[in-house]
């Protein structure tokens, strides 16, 4: 079988492909708003912060959008950086958010050192964007249980750059066909799986896992990497067929404390 009946076969299977977990779920799929703030050590780490927690969680809040996760940047490049992940079910509110907090009185009070920081003291370096969709055996954020009790916990920030549209809709496929439940046998609790709708680096996929601490981290992904039915998978003709990803960014975040994940 040639490449293009292998990308043919991809796009016609992708749909029926769902666990049988996923089906239970709710069928409606969130979206997601994913920035990262590139900060510098000092001030700008406190005024940010701030921000999260006095202006800007309540204020999405009251605009019916949660539970959002708050997050430092503990491992990967581009430290100090925190990020942020807001879920909501619209898109275009998602996509035009600023414009909409504008018009919050309340928010603005709040924000006001944060939003109006001049210049010569500015709280941010500068901000990156994506927009995601929810997978489709995937459709709804889904915090840990450590979460709630605000207990230890760090997530595990994954991103799936893949080298054409076709390859990138394999990889998607491949979750559906098992990888969600390899990741629940090997005991890791998965928050979010989306694909970028706008971004860099596309086409691509991102997602989210928690755990304890590393070294929770490290034994589960070896029991995932160990899980004879993911090897199989991982082998199949269908997705080692070609280099379906090419590369891959992996961060480790901790909670600050105003994080509703």
């Amino acid at each position: 079988m040639d490449r293009r009946q292998f990308l043919a076969a991809s796009l016609a299977t992708s749909a029926a492909a769902l666990p049988a977990a996923a089906q239970s779920q709710d069928r409606q799929r969130e979206h997601y708003l994913l920035r990262q703030y590139a900060l510098r050590s000092g001030a700008q780490l406190k005024v940010t912060e701030h921000y999260f927690s006095a202006a800007l969680i309540p204020a999405l809040q009251r605009l019916g959008l949660g539970p959002a996760g708050a997050f430092r940047l503990d491992i990967g490049p581009d430290t100090p950086s925190y990020y942020l992940l807001v879920p909501g079910s619209d898109l275009a509110l998602l996509a035009g958010l600023d414009l909409r907090l504008a018009h919050d009185a309340e928010f603005m009070a709040a924000a006001d050192p944060f939003w109006n920081a001049t210049s010569t003291a500015p709280a941010f370096e500068r901000i990156e964007i994506s927009l995601l969709a929810a997978f489709e055996g995937w459709p709804r954020i889904t915090p840990p249980p450590s979460s709630a009790a605000k207990s230890k916990r760090i997530f595990q920030l994954r991103t799936y750059e893949s080298p054409s549209s076709g390859d990138h809709v394999r990889k998607v496929e491949m979750f559906h066909s098992g990888e969600f439940d390899y990741f629940k046998a090997a005991g890791i609790s998965q928050v979010f799986f989306g694909d970028t709708l706008v971004g860099s680096h596309m086409p691509n996929l991102t997602y989210m896992l928690s755990f304890t601490d590393t070294a929770e981290l490290d034994a589960k992904w070896d029991a995932f990497r160990n899980n004879p039915d993911w090897k199989k998978l991982s082998a199949s003709p269908r997705f080692a067929f070609d280099a379906i990803v090419t590369n891959i960014s992996n961060l480790i975040l901790s909670p600050l404390d105003c994080s509703q994940i």
